[in-house]
């Protein structure tokens, strides 16, 4: 099982990732929004914001997210850490319920590159 340590480093990771990318990707990653990421076998949640194309982690708090980001992922650690690490696909884990994502009609259609 992931650690709270690797799945931050995970997040880092992929906001670096998305610091990189060029074309749609960079376009759907130049959102503003809060972001929460629920990392259910640890229940613990990362919350911060997704800003000019990186993921800036604010902190952690215990549990499901207090309050409601506008961007949500819900996952466990290991698939946090395999996603990043090009071991697990988004789309098919998303697709699976495997992984959760919830955001606007909007956010979704943006995001959809990033998929």
């Amino acid at each position: 099982m992931a650690t709270i340590t690797e799945c931050r480093e995970a997040l880092t990771r992929l906001s670096e990732n998305l610091a990189r990318a060029e074309g749609e990707v960079r376009g759907a990653a130049a959102l503003e929004r809060t972001l929460s990421c629920h990392v259910t076998d640890l229940d613990t949640t990362f919350t911060g914001r997704l800003a000019a194309g990186r993921i800036e982690v604010d902190g952690t708090v215990p549990g499901a997210p207090r309050e409601k980001a506008q961007i949500r992922l819900r996952m466990t650690g290991d698939d946090l850490v395999s996603m990043v690490d090009g071991r697990l696909n988004f789309a098919k884990a998303w697709a699976s319920g495997r992984v959760g994502l919830e955001a606007g009609v909007r956010d979704l259609l943006r995001l959809r590159s990033l998929l």
